[in-house]
Formats: structure tokens, C-alpha cells, sequence
């Protein structure tokens, strides 16, 4: 109770509580849960109500994940208690989670893509004809839930066949099948294109009015304005507020969530403009990349924004030899240099943090010191062996500087928060002691305050004369951080545009993305 926010919004929680009473469908009381070194609930509580959608808000590492964990019967809590509609229940498993009426919809998702629609909605829950499976039946029930849930399909289609909209709609159906009557969805935008989100919210419309409660957890603040009822925000592990959301604005969120007030969310530096670090000259890779020229400098941030498909991150890879491309030339301080790999790129001192960051820049079994020393182990040696001294003080220098919350340097890194994670690969790039980093959607799925952490990171290498390209498809960022962005559209380059120019904004910027040109 020393948490002047919590003692602010203690009485507005239980006004909350109280009038929504009769409502609700399940309550988390005082929750506790105990890790070695961490407590990652502490005394929290949460309560969702019949046919709303609750947002869950917080910073990474705020307890988000372990409280889903709780939810779905995946962790047990040390204290405090559950209870669905009114009675007091024991989660001890995930099965007895769905028993109990609880769906989750990952952010990884969790799709069989060589099976069919079919098979991957009735995943361990077959209809039956004798002994055998009733194939029919189950077309014809998978058939209905896709259209009813506004993504009509083929039920025989393969679902590598189909795009990641639809593949979260089965997951969705999943839920509807077990006849869960509270869904989760764990950050259910991070990877869906514009008209994805629409569909995608038009179902929480829907399910919503078939009295169906959602949690929703996002670390995108507009899509918690827009499609919320309530919105709950967690800090290191606490509850520190619920509201209605017509109640909240965007600065008091934030607030709540950092536990400061933040006036700018895009703390852009200026930085002298220095000499040409890289030049690309009429790259081009069939069918992805048409004719791609462009020169980045020391000391800016040369944002690449476009829509989906734009050819921005093949841009990226194709520079760093990460992927093939069939012509062109590359440039670093004036010098024509031959990239064919990823080693290649690294001993021209370039870093990549790549856009998945679980699959491409880190090792989640390994520890959180041999990931920040993944990109510099030949360097580090001494002799024929690491020296363990020097790798440790440089792994506790990085976790000091990019505020990464672990528990110790020897934790495994897939147990981190994504924010956290993303930190991580942001110091084993910077060990490295590049000249020209490419970021590519370097704050995709991570809160606003890890955000902020980032771009301070960029500030701090422009500042010290380094090169950095950003490609973002959230504009806010793009408009906020670059000093010159290029606009992309089919593996084309459309616009090039400076910061001091009038075409440096929103409006332009779409124009040129949607193929339109610039006066």
C-alpha cells in the first residue's frame, strides 16, 4: 500500500468490484506466486465480467505472462484464490482450466500447418461415430464456426495454405469448441496486417455478444481504447488500477504503467550528420526487390516505413547476406564491399536485430550471458578458452545499462519477458561495436517503457557517430525517431523523405506507401 497510485485507485477498484458483482464470470483474489529470486505476482487481484473485453496492460516483466500462466492452469498461485461464477475453484492443470470454461490464444500460435482446418480445430476433441471419427460431422461443425466467425473457409484447406488471420481465427474456434466462456488473447495483433485486426475485432464483437468475456493483452494502447470495456494495469507484479476505459487517457495509462509521467513518448536526439556510412546501388532480387539505391549517414536514423509486403525487411537481409539477392552493390564508408553472409556483414561491422527475435537472435535454452556474447564468442577469447571473467563483468555492465529484469546472468532467456529479450539481443549487437545497425520492428510486442529504453539506445549510438536504419510499421515511431525515412511499396522504393520537409508526415507518408506520388 506505500505505492501512492495504489492508494489512489483502492477505492475506485473496489467500486469496480462491488457494482459489477452479479456480472462476473471470474475473480482472482490476492494471487501470489514465487519464483527463485522473484516474486512475479504480488497479492494481485483481477476480475472479468460477462461479455465485456478487459484489457491487461502493463510493461514487460509487469506479471502479465505468469498471470495468463494462472488463468490457464499452467501455474499454480502460493496465495490467494480463484473462483467462477461465485465459487472458489483449483486451476491445478490446463486441462482443468478448459474444463472450467478458459481459452487462450497465444502469441505463438499454436497451429498444426500441415493439418487441416478441421483437424486443427478438433485437436483432441474428435466427434465420434462408434469407434471411429466422424470426419462429416466435424467438416460440417468446422464449416460453421470459421463463417460464424466472419472467416469463412474451405474445412479441407491446409492451414500452411493460409494467412495468419485466419490461423488465429481457428484458435479462436478452438476456444468455442471446448465452450469456453472467457477467452485470452495474449498480444492478438503482433502479426496481422490492418484488415486482419479489422476482422479480428469484428469477432470480439461478436463474442462479445454472445456474452463471451475476452482478456485482451496488448502493448498497443490504441487497440485497448478501441476495443476495450475495462482496462487493468499491472506494475511489477501488483495491480495498480482498474477503470472503465472511457475513464482513462492515454497519459494516465502510461503513468500507471511506469509509475512516472512520460511527456514524450519518442525522446528524439539531433545529431550532427556525418559522413556516408552505407551506400546500396541498384540491389535488386527477382520478384522482391526492384532497383534498391540508397546512402545512410553517421550520427541519423534512417527509418524505412510501407506496408505489408513492402520489401522493407528483405531489403534489410539482402544487405546483410542473410538472404541472396541477384544483383547490386554495396557500400561501407566509400568502399565496395562483397557480403555474401551474415559474417560477412559482422566483419564490415554491421549488426542485424532481426524482426524475430526468438527465432533469429537468440537461443532461449541458453543463458542470458552466453546470448549477450552470441555475435562477440571469437573475440572473447583467451587463448583457446572464453575468459569467463571479462564475459561476466561485461554481462553485468549490459544488464545495468539496459535495465534487463532476470533474475541472475545465468537465467535462460526464453523465460524472460519479450521486453527484456528484446534487450538482451540489443546488447549482444551493441557488444559487438558496429557502425551501421539495422533495427528491424525493434519494439514489435513490448511495452512502452522497454520502447522508450530503445530508442534511447538509438539516441546513444547516433550520437556516438554510428549509423542506424529502422524499419517500423507503426508510424508514431517512424515519424518520431528517423531523420530522413524511405517509403516502400512492392520491393520498390516510392519516396525518400527528410525530417525538415513538408512531406514529413502521416498523410504523406501513406500516399507514398499506397503508390501515390509526392509534389
Amino acid at each position: 500500500m506505500s505505492d501512492p497510485i495504489f492508494q489512489i485507485h483502492e477505492k475506485q477498484k473496489r467500486s469496480v468490484i462491488t457494482g459489477m458483482k452479479h456480472e462476473v464470470i471470474m475473480e482472482l483474489k490476492h494471487i501470489t506466486k514465487y519464483f527463485p529470486g522473484v516474486v512475479a505476482l504480488d497479492d494481485m487481484s483481477f476480475t472479468v465480467r460477462k461479455g465485456t473485453v478487459h484489457g491487461l496492460i502493463g510493461e514487460n516483466g509487469a506479471g502479465k505472462s505468469t498471470l495468463i500462466k494462472v488463468f490457464t492452469g499452467v501455474n499454480q498461485p502460493d496465495k490467494g484464490e480463484i473462483y467462477i461464477d461465485g465459487k472458489q475453484v483449483h486451476l491445478s492443470n490446463p486441462m482443468a482450466s478448459k474444463a472450467a470454461g478458459v481459452g487462450c490464444v497465444y502469441q505463438e500460435l499454436n497451429i498444426i500447418q500441415e493439418l487441416n482446418v478441421t483437424d486443427n480445430l478438433f485437436l483432441n476433441y474428435y466427434m465420434k461415430k462408434g469407434p471411429l471419427c466422424d470426419y462429416k460431422a466435424m467438416h460440417k461443425r468446422a464449416s460453421e464456426i470459421m463463417e460464424e466467425l466472419g472467416q469463412p473457409v474451405d474445412p479441407h484447406t491446409e492451414c500452411s495454405k493460409l494467412g495468419l488471420g485466419v490461423q488465429q481465427t481457428i484458435e479462436i474456434g478452438k476456444s468455442i469448441l471446448s465452450d469456453a466462456r472467457l477467452i485470452i488473447m495474449d498480444e492478438p495483433t503482433s502479426s496481422l496486417s490492418e484488415s486482419e485486426v479489422e476482422q479480428l475485432f469484428k469477432t470480439i464483437e461478436m463474442l462479445k455478444e454472445k456474452g463471451i468475456a475476452i482478456v485482451f493483452v496488448s502493448h498497443k494502447l490504441e487497440e485497448i481504447f478501441e476495443c476495450c470495456d475495462d482496462i487493468t494495469v499491472m506494475r511489477d507484479g501488483k495491480w495498480i488500477s482498474t477503470s472503465p476505459v472511457e475513464e482513462m487517457t492515454k497519459d494516465l495509462l502510461i503513468s500507471h504503467m511506469v509509475g512516472r509521467s512520460l511527456e514524450n513518448l519518442f525522446p528524439k536526439e539531433i545529431a550532427p550528420k556525418g559522413e556516408e556510412m552505407l551506400r546500396v546501388e541498384h540491389l535488386n532480387s527477382v520478384g522482391v526487390l526492384n532497383d534498391i539505391s540508397f546512402s545512410a549517414y553517421a550520427g541519423q536514423v534512417l527509418g524505412f516505413s510501407g506496408l505489408v509486403g513492402a520489401g522493407r525487411t528483405e531489403t534489410m537481409r539482402a544487405i546483410f547476406g542473410a538472404d541472396p539477392r541477384d544483383g547490386g552493390e554495396v557500400y561501407i564508408q566509400d568502399k565496395k564491399v562483397r557480403i555474401c553472409c551474415p559474417a560477412d556483414a559482422i566483419h564490415n561491422k554491421m549488426a542485424f536485430l532481426t524482426e524475430d527475435r526468438k527465432g533469429e537472435g537468440l537461443i532461449l535454452e541458453a543463458s542470458v550471458l552466453n546470448n549477450l556474447h552470441l555475435a562477440t564468442i571469437d573475440r572473447d577469447r583467451k587463448g583457446l578458452l572464453l575468459d569467463q571473467s571479462k564475459h561476466r563483468r561485461i554481462g553485468e555492465e549490459n544488464i545495468a545499462t539496459y535495465k534487463i529484469k532476470t533474475p541472475t546472468l545465468d537465467t535462460p532467456v526464453g523465460s524472460l519477458s519479450g521486453g527484456n529479450q528484446q534487450k538482451v539481443v540489443i546488447g549482444k549487437w551493441v557488444n559487438t561495436d558496429a557502425d551501421i545497425y539495422i533495427f528491424d520492428e525493434p519494439t514489435r510486442g513490448i511495452d512502452v517503457g522497454a520502447k522508450i529504453e530503445v530508442y534511447h539506445v538509438m539516441n546513444d549510438l547516433v550520437r556516438k557517430g554510428k549509423c542506424v536504419l529502422m524499419v517500423s510499421s507503426e508510424l508514431p515511431e517512424i515519424l518520431g525517431m528517423s531523420d530522413r525515412v524511405i517509403v516502400m511499396r512492392h520491393g520498390t522504393i516510392m519516396a525518400e523523405i527528410d525530417r525538415d520537409t513538408e512531406h514529413f508526415n502521416q498523410e504523406d507518408i501513406m500516399k507514398a506507401a499506397w503508390g501515390g506520388t509526392l509534389s
